[in-house]
C-alpha cells in the first residue's frame, strides 16, 4: 500500500450554517485534527458529540474500526450488551425524530409524550454507564463494565411498557386522516434516486429497498435473533414515519432476545492488553510503581487501512481507517449519514407547498406559522357555537333577575341580595352558593334520589340549546317544532326539582320543591316562551 506523504498543514473546518444541528444562526471557523492526534482511547470520549441522539453508535463505530484492523475478537456477552445498547439507543433516535416531526406538521402531544419513554431508556443507561448522554462505554474488545445486579429485569419492564407506547402512536397518529393527509404522497424518493444520491437508513428502506446493515454486514450478533428489516414501496413521508415505527418494535424484539439469551462470561478481552502495546520504558520508575500513574492500554495500528460501517438510526455510519504502525491513526475519515440524507433535500422540494418542507427534510426545526394557523381555523369554528350560546346565557340571567325583582315588587317586601351591578349576577352567586354549601345531602334521606334531581334539571336547560340554529348546516331542530320541543324538554325540570324535595325525606324541603315546580310552570316558563318566540320571529 502507498502511504502518501503526511501533510503539516491544519484542516479549516466549516461549522455552520449548513450545519443541521446549528439552525443557521451560529458559524465558526475550527482548524485541528482530534482523531489524528490521540490514540483510540483518548478519542473516544470525543466521538459522542458527532451525534448527540445515536451516541452508542459513534462509540460502536470508533473500537469498531481498531478491531477489525487487528483482528481483535470481542467475547459473546460483550457483544449482546452492545447489541442491547445500541438498539436501545436507535429507539431513544427514532422517539426523538417523531416529536419534533409531529410538532413540525401541528400536533404537539407527540412531542411531549415521546420524552416519556425516552427518559426511561436515560434511565437505563444511566444506570449501566453511569452517563446519561455521554457515556463512554464501549472498549476496543468489549464494553467498559458488566450490567449491574437487577438491569436486566429493568430493561425487560421497558420493554413490555414500550410496546404499549408504541400502541399508542399508532393509535393516536397512524390512523389520524389530517396527519394522513399532510405526509401522504409528499416527498416523494423514487428506487433510483435514493440509490443515486446514495441515501442509507430509514429514508431508504422507504423506497423500497430491503437494505439494512444489520443483515447484510452481519457484525455483532445481530445474526443470531429473530427480526425483519423494515421497509415500505412508497417512498413518501409517510412511508419513512412508517419504517421508523416499525424499526423501534424490531428493536424491542431484538432486545428482548438478547435480554433472555446473554450468556455468561468476561465483558472485555483482557488478553489484548497484552498484545501490540506500545512499550514504555518509564514503567518501570519510581512514579509509576510507587504512585500508579499507570496510563491507559494504547494499540498500535498496523499499516492497512479499511471502511468499517453500522446501521445508525438515520443511516449508515462509517470510519475509513488508515494505519501506519503507530498509536495515532495516519487517516481518520468519518461518513455521517443525516448530513448525506440531506443532500436530495432540494430536489425534494421541487414544486412542494412551503408548509410541506417540514415533513419533507424530516428535521428538527418547528412550524409555529402552519401550528397557529390550525389552532386560529379552530377557534372560528367554534365562535359562531358559543356566541349565541353565551348570549341566551346572559339572557337567562337576566329574566332572573328581572323575575326576583317583579317577585319583590308585588309581594312589597325588600328585594334580593344584590350581587354584582344592580345584581345581574345574583342568579349565579345563588348557584355557587349552593353547590358549596356544607352538609349538602340530608343524612336521613335518600342520597341517590336527592343526588339526581338536580342533574335532571340541567340536563333539561341544556337540551333546551337544541332548538339554536348555530349555523346554515348546523341545525338539531326545525325553528317550526323548535317551541313545542323547548316546552317539552322544559317540562322535565320541575320533575328535577320535585324528586329532590322528595328525596331530602324532610317535608319543608319537599314544600320547596312543590314550590319551585309551581313557579317554574306559573310564569318561569311562560316568560321565557315569550321571550323566545318573539327572538324566533326575530331570526325569520
Amino acid at each position: 500500500m502507498n502511504v502518501p506523504a503526511t501533510r503539516e498543514d491544519l484542516m479549516i473546518v466549516n461549522m455552520g450554517p449548513h450545519h443541521p444541528s446549528m439552525h443557521g444562526v451560529l458559524r465558526l471557523i475550527r482548524d485541528g485534527k482530534i482523531a489524528e492526534n490521540r490514540t483510540i482511547i483518548q478519542y473516544l470520549p470525543y466521538v459522542t458529540r458527532w451525534d448527540y441522539l445515536a451516541t452508542m453508535f459513534t462509540e460502536a463505530i470508533t473500537v469498531n474500526a481498531p478491531e477489525q484492523l487487528g483482528n481483535i475478537q470481542v467475547p459473546k456477552r460483550a457483544s449482546y450488551i452492545r447489541v442491547i445498547m445500541l438498539e436501545l439507543s436507535r429507539i431513544a433516535s427514532h422517539l426523538l425524530w417523531l416529536g419534533p416531526f409531529m410538532a413540525d406538521i401541528g400536533a404537539q402531544t407527540p412531542f411531549f409524550y415521546i420524552f416519556r419513554e425516552r427518559e426511561l431508556v436515560y434511565d437505563l443507561f444511566e444506570a449501566a454507564t453511569g452517563m446519561r448522554m455521554m457515556h463512554n462505554y464501549f472498549r476496543i474488545g468489549g464494553v467498559a463494565a458488566d450490567l449491574p445486579y437487577g438491569w436486566i429485569d429493568k430493561c425487560l419492564d421497558f420493554c413490555d411498557y414500550f410496546l404499549t407506547g408504541v400502541s399508542e402512536y399508532q393509535k393516536l397518529i397512524t390512523r389520524n386522516p389530517i396527519f394522513l393527509e399532510r405526509v401522504e404522497g409528499v416527498g416523494i424518493i423514487g428506487v433510483e434516486e435514493a440509490i443515486n444520491w446514495g441515501l442509507s437508513g430509514p429514508m431508504l428502506r422507504a423506497s423500497g429497498i430491503q437494505w439494512d446493515l444489520r443483515k447484510v454486514d452481519r457484525y455483532e450478533c445481530y445474526d443470531e435473533f429473530d427480526w425483519e428489516v423494515q421497509w415500505q414501496k412508497e417512498g413518501d413521508s409517510l412511508s419513512r414515519y412508517l419504517v421508523r415505527i416499525g424499526e423501534m418494535v424490531e428493536s424491542i424484539k431484538i432486545i428482548q432476545q438478547a435480554l433472555e439469551g446473554i450468556p455468561g462470561g468476561p465483558y472485555e478481552n483482557l488478553e489484548i492488553r497484552c498484545f501490540d502495546r506500545v512499550r514504555n520504558p518509564e514503567l518501570n520508575d519510581f512514579d509509576y510503581r510507587f504512585i500508579s500513574k499507570k496510563p491507559s492500554p494504547t494499540f498500535e495500528l498496523s499499516k492497512q487501512e479499511l471502511y468499517v460501517r453500522v446501521e445508525a438510526p438515520k443511516g449508515e455510519l462509517g470510519v475509513f481507517l488508515i494505519g501506519d504502525q503507530n498509536v495515532f491513526p495516519w487517516r481518520w475519515k468519518i461518513r455521517p449519514p443525516g448530513f448525506i440524507n440531506l443532500q436530495i433535500l432540494p430536489q425534494l422540494l421541487i414544486g412542494e407547498m412551503i408548509i410541506d418542507t417540514p415533513e419533507v427534510q424530516d428535521i428538527n426545526s418547528f412550524s409555529r406559522l402552519e401550528y397557529l394557523k390550525e389552532v386560529y381555523g379552530m377557534i372560528w369554528v367554534l365562535v359562531p357555537i358559543f356566541t349565541p350560546v353565551l348570549g341566551i346565557t346572559i339572557g337567562v340571567l337576566a329574566i332572573v333577575w328581572l323575575e326576583r325583582e317583579i317577585s319583590a315588587g308585588i309581594q312589597q317586601r325588600i328585594g334580593p341580595e344584590y350581587a354584582g351591578p344592580l345584581g345581574i349576577l345574583q342568579a349565579l352567586a345563588d348557584g355557587t352558593k349552593l353547590l358549596f354549601k356544607e352538609n349538602l345531602l340530608p343524612s336521613r334521606g335518600d342520597t341517590r334520589l336527592f343526588s339526581i334531581g338536580p342533574s335532571i334539571a340541567v340536563i333539561s336547560i341544556l337540551l333546551s340549546y337544541l332548538i339554536i340554529p348555530f349555523g346554515s348546516n348546523l341545525v338539531l331542530s326545525d325553528l317550526n317544532i323548535g317551541v313545542f320541543l323547548w316546552i317539552a324538554i322544559s317540562s322535565i325540570a320541575p320533575i328535577g326539582l320535585l324528586m329532590s324535595g322528595y328525596g331530602s325525606n324532610n317535608k319543608y324541603s319537599f314544600l320547596g320543591g312543590l314550590r319551585a315546580a309551581a313557579q317554574s310552570i306559573s310564569y318561569e316558563i311562560p316568560l321565557t316562551l315569550c321571550v323566545l318566540s318573539i327572538s324566533l320571529r326575530a331570526i325569520r
